[in-house]
């Protein structure tokens, strides 16, 4: 049985699972871990400059790739910096092995009255337990295979998510015998896991139904089950609503896509979603952001709700006919069964009538100054080539999921359940080292780019092929929304104690190409062809990043917008809300 330096087989092992990158920050507690890294070729280290934006990137990386997302930091406040990306993993079902390195064991407090013994010594374990789906430390060296098989099956396994593996720097030095590691295949999708009276009932509810619609959540990218579930719908032929999370399965090519409903959903989206007769839910959690508070008018429908998680399943939205399956099993066995003769036609044409009478680009008409959706439109049509969006948290977001024009197989990542401002910059770097080489388009605003600014020296270092948009209107914009609406327009922390720098003059002292685009002024035309030239010279060079900072109006908001307390089909501007959203 050959031997190895404990650290020596962690990259060996990654190596064998499939991991291409691990992204990390240097701290003494990792001294081991890095120097193996240093010694072999399969799996490059990506060096970022938070402990924060490395758990981004390689969320963004698993998110690409499939394979666990790996991220590295030291003890103490290198570990506590991926607390954020640890939840949004778990939060966003992403796959990932967060590797701290801990004090010697002979340095750790255990379960002596007091704080701390070694130097940056902190109990990450326990720390991290409630977001993610395991923690633990490896304490026996000799056990370290079977810790890592733990880590790596937990991550993948049922509703994916992040398992936090602690190394104390004592371990990580000893010399142990192990056999060597070995690839594990993964695992394929099987119609057969799915009860026969599940899909004969969906079918038959399909068939019934006079205004039939499916609506994709993030579970069907997360799953990896997206290409299934696409010749799926086209089995069924029924049309498509599409949740934040699930805005990337299908392209806009595609005449049953509908578009995004929810809380900011495009408003003929959410009244297909009011008016449905039944409603086959794949793979999303039905949580407020999409359904509203009007649970009990949500449910007036029959719904049929598969989910991998049967936590999920008549949770807030009650009476729900249950299928505990993955999405990929349960579109296998879809495909093995007679097409439903349902005859959708009058409902898509009432659709498509719909989106019409309330195009995304007419909500925000008689603004004074460049249209948000108009810009995130056009950015969409000259993207083709583009392989991923990567978007961060705010209106620029919504406004994105609402405008931007997504080819099949592009796709859109942005931080769902933890909703975390910062994670588009450094998310975009593991997507980029995941689609190796391709360009990425990050979409941010001038709030949450400040956030993690600092890994633009990365991008610079890997020149990575990244497209920043930067849509900057001097404000934490959608705080400031909700204090037009609900604090009488005091915008204390929104505008008031907060500014921005010029992102293009910081982008340049990077040594990143950049260009700033006032279009506020002029006529309709004038701006068109404004951004058309900005938008041209973002991509002159498709292997190199760029950053191009766009000012809008200040008074831009996000609309249509549910108005809470309130039906999903009735939204802000046009009614008003009856109570406070409180998420």
């Amino acid at each position: 049985m050959p031997s190895f330096k404990v650290s020596d087989y962690v990259v060996r092992y990654l190596a064998a699972r499939g991991v291409t990158h691990a992204y990390e920050v240097c701290g003494g507690m990792l001294a081991h871990l890095l120097d193996s890294f240093s010694k072999q070729n399969d799996v490059q280290l990506v060096s970022m400059h938070h402990e924060q934006g490395a758990g981004f990137a390689a969320e963004g990386h698993a998110r690409i790739s499939g394979v666990p997302g790996i991220a590295m930091a030291t003890s103490g406040p290198g570990a506590t910096n991926l607390l954020t990306p640890l939840g949004s993993c778990y939060f966003d079902n992403t796959p990932a092995v967060f590797i701290t390195g801990q004090v010697n064991r002979a340095e750790m407090r255990k379960d002596r009255p007091i704080r701390q013994l070694g130097f940056q010594e902190t109990d990450i374990v326990s720390v991290a337990r409630p977001i993610s789906k395991d923690s633990f430390s490896v304490l026996e060296p000799t056990e370290i295979g079977k810790a890592l098989d733990r880590a790596f099956d937990t991550a993948l396994s049922g509703r994916r998510g992040p398992v936090l593996l602690d190394l104390p720097m004592d371990v990580q030095r000893i010399v142990v015998d192990l056999p060597d590691p070995v690839a594990h295949a993964s695992r394929s999708v099987d119609g057969s896991r799915v009860p026969a009276a599940s899909i004969e009932a969906t079918l038959k509810h399909l068939a019934a139904a006079k205004r039939p619609l499916i609506l994709l959540g993030g579970g069907v990218q997360s799953g990896r089950t997206a290409p299934i579930v696409r010749r799926a719908i086209d089995h069924l032929g029924v049309p498509v609503v599409h949740s934040l999370m699930g805005v990337d399965v299908l392209g806009h090519e595609n005449p049953l896509r509908v578009g995004m409903i929810g809380s900011y959903g495009n408003r003929w989206a959410n009244h297909a979603l009011g008016e449905c007769d039944m409603l086959l839910v794949l793979g999303s959690r039905l949580d407020i952001r999409q359904t509203g508070t009007d649970t009990e008018g949500f449910a007036r429908r029959r719904i049929v709700h598969v989910d991998v998680d049967a936590g999920e399943i008549n949770n807030r939205i009650l009476g729900v006919e249950a299928v505990v399956a993955d999405v990929g099993d349960f579109c296998a066995a879809l495909l093995d069964a007679p097409a439903p003769k349902t005859d959708c036609q009058a409902f898509c044409a009432h659709i498509e009538e719909m989106r019409r009478r309330w195009p995304a680009d007419s909500e925000l008409a008689g603004l004074s100054g460049l249209n948000p959706n108009v810009f995130l439109r056009m950015l969409g049509d000259v993207s083709k080539g583009a392989a991923a969006f990567v978007v961060d948290v705010g209106q620029h977001q919504m406004w994105a999921a609402q405008s931007l024009t997504l080819q099949t197989g592009q796709r859109f990542l942005t931080s769902g359940g933890m909703g975390s401002m910062g994670f588009s910059l450094p998310a975009a770097v593991g997507v980029a080292k995941a689609l190796a080489g391709k360009p990425v388009v990050v979409v941010a605003g001038d709030g949450g780019f400040q956030l993690n600014i600092q890994e633009l020296q990365t991008v610079v270092r890997n020149r990575l092929p990244m497209k920043i948009v930067i849509l900057n209107n001097h404000s934490h914009g959608m705080v400031r929304q909700f204090q037009e609406s609900y604090f009488d327009s005091r915008f204390q922390s929104t505008v008031v104690g907060y500014d921005a720098p010029n992102f293009a003059n910081v982008a340049a002292a990077y040594g990143i190409p950049s260009q700033r685009l006032e279009a506020n002024g002029g006529n309709a035309k004038e701006q068109e062809q404004s951004v058309r030239s900005a938008l041209s010279w973002l991509w002159q060079d498709q292997a190199g990043p760029a950053l191009l900072e766009v000012t809008i109006p200040m008074q831009a908001n996000v609309y249509p917008k549910l108005a809470f307390g309130r039906p999903i089909t009735e939204m802000e501007p046009d009614a008003k809300p009856t109570e406070m959203e409180g998420t």
